[in-house]
């Protein structure tokens, strides 16, 4: 059965972290897509309700829904902006979606971005200008992930969710 694993929410929360994590645990034929990566590395545009990011991501969702036992999409993906992004999800893994939305602090995401190698790629005021607030999607039931949770804790809660069903 083919499983999407969705992890959104602000810069510097620890999303590409644990999904990178999720990755390795998962195992072969686990897909990792990354809205950084296809955005800025593959295509190199901005990021908006219209980037020319959102056909790739739809493809890419389509390429692992029929080619990976278990997608893992990852990024900001503000929600009003991915909405066809998030429909498209529901049409091809139906009840088969784990989504977690990151609920954390602004404070404590730049604290987390002192610890990542972009760090001096931009800074704490980028990022506030990159900022959305309890950005939750009407579309996906999502899981709130708090700064209280460890990386390991993130993890083992998504896997144990998706090894469950």
């Amino acid at each position: 059965m083919h499983k999407l694993i969705v992890l959104r929410g602000n810069s510097g929360s620890g999303k590409t972290t644990v999904a990178k994590e999720l990755q390795k645990v998962l195992g072969s034929n686990t897909m990792l897509i990354s809205q950084d990566v296809i955005r800025r590395d593959m295509l190199n545009v901005k990021d908006g309700k219209d980037t020319l990011a959102i056909p790739l991501l739809m493809e890419l969702l389509r390429y692992g829904r029929n080619n990976s036992e278990v997608v893992i999409l990852e990024g900001i993906l503000v929600a009003d902006w991915y909405r066809l992004l998030f429909e498209l999800a529901v049409e091809l893994y139906g009840t088969n979606i784990y989504a977690y939305y990151y609920d954390i602090s602004f404070e404590e995401t730049i604290k987390r971005h002192q610890t990542r190698s972009t760090r001096c790629e931009f800074g704490e005021k980028t990022m506030k200008s990159w900022w959305v607030d309890k950005d939750y999607s009407e579309i996906l039931n999502e899981v709130m992930i708090t700064e209280s949770q460890s990386k390991e804790e993130i993890v083992q809660e998504i896997y144990n969710d998706i090894q469950n069903k």
